[in-house]
C-alpha cells in the first residue's frame, strides 16, 4: 500500500499566492536578439502568477518567455507536470532544462480554452528543440531539472494572458 501511495503522490513545484516570493522569475523576451517583444510577469491580487505582454515580429522579434531557474526540481519518482491555468485561447510551450548551462530546452506545446483548466504534460513526451528546430536527440529522460519556462512564439503579433495558479508533478 505504501507504494501505490508513493506513486499516487504529487509534489507541489510552485503554488501561486499573495505571498509567493517570485525573485527566481524572470522574464526573457526577444529583445535579447533585437527584438521588440514585451512581456510581464507579477501576481494578481487574487494570488495568481499573470504573464502578459505583446509578442512583436519586428527587427525579427517572435516571442516572450518567463523563466523560473532556482534550486534543482527532482523528477526521478514522477511522469508528469501538472499545470492549473487559465489562458487566453492561444497556444504556449512549457520548457525545461535539466542543466541550467544547456543551449537546448525540453518542449511540450499545448492550447488554451480560455478557462481554468489542468495541462497534463508527460515528461517523456517533452523533446529537445533549439531556436524552433527540434535535435536529434532522445526525449527528457532526466532524474531533475533545473530552468522551467513559459514561452509564447506563435509566429505572429499578438497580446496574450496566461494565468497560473500552481505547478506540480505527479
Amino acid at each position: 500500500m505504501l507504494f501505490l501511495y508513493a506513486f499516487l503522490a504529487s509534489t507541489v513545484v510552485f503554488d501561486f499566492n499573495e505571498e509567493s516570493n517570485m525573485r527566481n522569475w524572470r522574464v526573457v523576451d526577444d529583445v535579447v536578439m533585437g527584438g521588440r517583444s514585451a512581456g510581464t510577469f507579477g501576481l494578481n491580487p487574487e494570488g495568481h502568477a499573470v504573464f502578459e505582454g505583446t509578442v512583436s515580429l519586428e527587427n525579427n522579434g517572435g516571442f516572450s518567455s518567463v523563466r523560473y531557474a532556482g534550486e534543482r526540481i527532482m523528477v526521478e519518482d514522477h511522469t508528469k507536470v501538472v499545470i492549473r491555468l487559465k489562458g487566453d485561447g492561444k497556444k504556449y510551450q512549457f520548457r525545461v532544462k535539466a542543466n541550467n548551462r544547456d543551449y537546448y530546452s525540453y518542449i511540450r506545446s499545448f492550447t488554451t480554452t480560455g478557462d481554468w483548466q489542468n495541462v497534463e504534460i508527460p515528461l517523456g513526451e517533452m523533446y529537445p528543440s533549439w531556436r524552433g528546430r527540434r535535435l536529434d536527440m532522445d526525449n527528457f529522460s532526466h532524474e531533475y531539472f533545473e530552468e522551467m519556462r513559459f514561452l509564447i512564439g506563435n509566429k505572429k503579433a499578438e497580446d496574450f494572458k496566461l494565468l497560473i495558479d500552481k505547478i506540480e508533478l505527479r
